[in-house]
């Protein structure tokens, strides 16, 4: 009987795509169901193509068909995104003339019949409804949260108009009530400055983060100054004279490198000392000026509990200075803060704001950990195959002797990655899609980058931390199960600075903790905590781990190479296991030794052919 609905269930389709990271989401009767990014079904980083695949998998998830969905949502308004770029365009011509000609097509081809669109791409006619892209973004914030009650502040580049929201999310009530609009939005400040330093917008701002510890602040007051101002409720504006995204092609402009000394860093170049302190500059920027705005919010609301979504939510330095702030009792942010959580929360809104479904807040949150997406089961004869046809060999345990070999290897300096049960939602892997190493070791860092990641030496790596034991590790003041808080290293675990004329990227050499592979040079880690109700299976694995050595800290990286989107399947995870120096591989409760396997690594003719396909070569 076609059209009959499979039961009285209200299943609601969530969709953000066409802009940057594409995902879809899957909610049931106001439980979350499935969710994922496409990137990790088509292998392109950040693929902002229609979420075909993700959509696919929802559904299937779910096990239901495109004609089961009673709702369709779109992450925002392409309307008003639209109405804003034409008005943009209007007030900066005739500078805005070439990128008017190289977007208008695209919108009057594709972006402005989102409606017609997405019912042809389903194969379904379906009426499909608007979240505004900030409203999506609270609405990710506050539904999952395990608050009954909190302040919700969402910061991103840009939305339709709005750069950053404030509001109040009660029960199942969300008010947004003020906003701050285009062009002035602290998100496009930092990816200004990103575009700069010689990193990619919208994915080399943690690069960007990352680099800050290596500099000194010593452009910040100059920024300040020159390019923004903030008043004291947090409201910024941007100083134009200085930046070229409103109506133009790049984000800044040659007054912007006048007043830098000149051009920015050619990607792939060498970083400079220069880049170094304008990361430092542009970080402790942020970090002020974020907490600027949530005292105004905290004062505005009156809550007790804070919320956050947005890209800029992604930024652990800035989280974690202000959760130790003390601002807020306590803060929760989305783990996929970035657009790609704008499909989860316009699910969410249409289920309690528009239906007006009511709301049972859950502890220690809605999420299910993040694990939300395609799942690799622990037996399968369907990945068995696939696996016997590229030569692989492996070992079948059972979860306790995996648990047994994954800290053995470790313990002995071993490089392990996993790929089990379902992925994160989000752009952190947190132990289903991981890569675990010896975090005691001097020479971890540099290894990682080099020889597993291909990236850059600097980028630091995140310690996993028993959630019982990580204030013996760390000046933490709160759990963060999705590593987006930087905490200090205590005292106590830091090792004093000998060699102190070294600077930049030398810093390196210098170990600062006896947690060396995850201590960053300013003395801070971005800490994840691990609970045994959300990850028992990497919570069993650190436990046998402390029981061999002594340490409740692993290293956790995501699984992939720089430029790869992390792995999604097991052919997936175990191609990049063989074109990289890891040691040991688990998919599912499979365990794979590269000594044992028929095929040897790659080559270095194999490995550059393969890294070409994602331009890194």
């Amino acid at each position: 009987m076609e059209g009959y609905k499979v039961s009285e269930k209200v299943r609601i389709l969530g969709i953000s795509a066409y802009y940057h990271d594409s995902a879809a989401c899957l909610v049931e009767d106001g439980v979350i169901v499935a969710a994922a990014q496409e990137e990790r079904f088509t292998r392109i980083k950040g693929d902002s193509s229609f979420p075909h695949n993700a959509v696919g998998f929802c559904l299937e998830a779910g096990g239901i068909t495109e004609k089961d969905i009673d709702y369709v949502v779109f992450y925002e308004n392409p309307y008003a995104k639209f109405d804003r770029l034409l008005t943009t365009y209007h007030a900066t011509v005739p500078a805005s003339l070439p990128s008017y000609l190289r977007s208008l097509p695209v919108w009057l081809t594709q972006k402005l019949w989102m409606r017609k669109q997405i019912s042809e791409e389903l194969g379904v006619k379906k009426h499909v409804y608007f979240c505004d892209h900030h409203l999506s973004h609270a609405a990710s914030a506050f539904f999952p949260s395990p608050f009954e009650e909190a302040a919700v502040l969402t910061i991103d580049g840009v939305g339709e108009w709005s750069t950053t929201t404030y509001g109040v999310g009660k029960g199942n009530d969300l008010k947004l009530l003020k906003h701050i609009r285009f062009p002035n939005s602290l998100g496009l400040l930092y990816s200004a400055f990103t575009y700069y330093t010689g990193f990619k917008i919208n994915s080399g701002e943690y690069k960007l983060m990352g680099l800050a510890p290596y500099g000194k602040p010593v452009y910040a007051q100059m920024i300040m100054e020159k390019l923004i101002t903030v008043d004291e409720q947090g409201a910024v504006a941007l100083n134009q004279h200085y930046f070229d995204y409103v109506g133009g092609l790049t984000m800044t402009n040659s007054r912007f490198d006048e007043l830098f000394g000149g051009p920015p860093r050619e990607p792939e170049s060498l970083i400079r000392q220069k880049e170094m302190d304008i990361a430092a500059s542009i970080q402790k920027v942020l970090n002020d000026i974020l907490i600027i705005m949530a005292r105004h919010v905290k004062e505005a609301t009156g809550m007790k509990n804070l919320v956050l979504a947005g890209g800029v939510a992604l930024n652990v330095v800035s989280t974690g200075i202000l959760s130790r702030e003390g601002i807020f009792d306590e803060i929760w942010i989305q783990p996929a803060a970035g657009d790609a959580g704008g499909a989860l929360g316009a699910c969410m809104w249409m289920w309690h704001q528009v239906l007006g479904k009511g709301r049972t807040v859950q502890k220690p949150d809605s999420m299910a950990g993040a694990f939300l997406g395609l799942e690799i089961p622990l037996y399968s004869d369907e990945d068995d195959a696939v696996l016997r046809r590229m030569g692989a060999v492996w070992e079948e345990l059972d979860d306790d002797e995996l648990e047994d070999a994954v800290a053995e290897s470790i313990d002995n300096g071993e490089i392990v990655a996993v790929a089990r049960g379902r992925a994160e939602f989000g752009p952190r892997a947190l132990g289903s899609r991981s890569i675990l190493a010896d975090a005691r070791s001097q020479k971890m860092q540099s290894h990682l980058n080099l020889q597993v990641k291909f990236r850059e030496s600097f980028r630091p790596f995140a310690p996993m931390v028993l959630a019982e034991d990580a204030e013996e590790y760390f000046d933490i003041r709160q759990e963060s199960p999705y590593m987006l808080l930087c905490y200090p290293v205590l005292e106590k675990q830091r090792i004093p600075v000998q060699d102190k004329g070294l600077f930049g990227i030398d810093l390196l050499k210098q170990p600062r903790s006896k947690l060396p592979a995850v201590t960053h040079v300013d003395y801070s880690a971005r800490v994840q905590t691990i609970d045994r109700t959300r990850n028992p299976f990497i919570h069993s694995v650190i436990s046998k781990f402390k029981s061999r050595s002594g340490c409740s800290v692993i290293v956790n990286t995501s699984f992939n190479v720089r430029g790869e989107p992390i792995v999604n399947t097991a052919e997936d995870a175990y191609r990049c296991f063989m074109a990289t120096e890891m040691d040991c591989l688990v998919i599912g409760n499979r365990f794979f030794r590269r000594n044992d396997q028929q095929q040897k690594p790659l080559s270095e003719e194999e490995r550059s052919a393969w890294l070409r396909r994602f331009d890194l070569d």
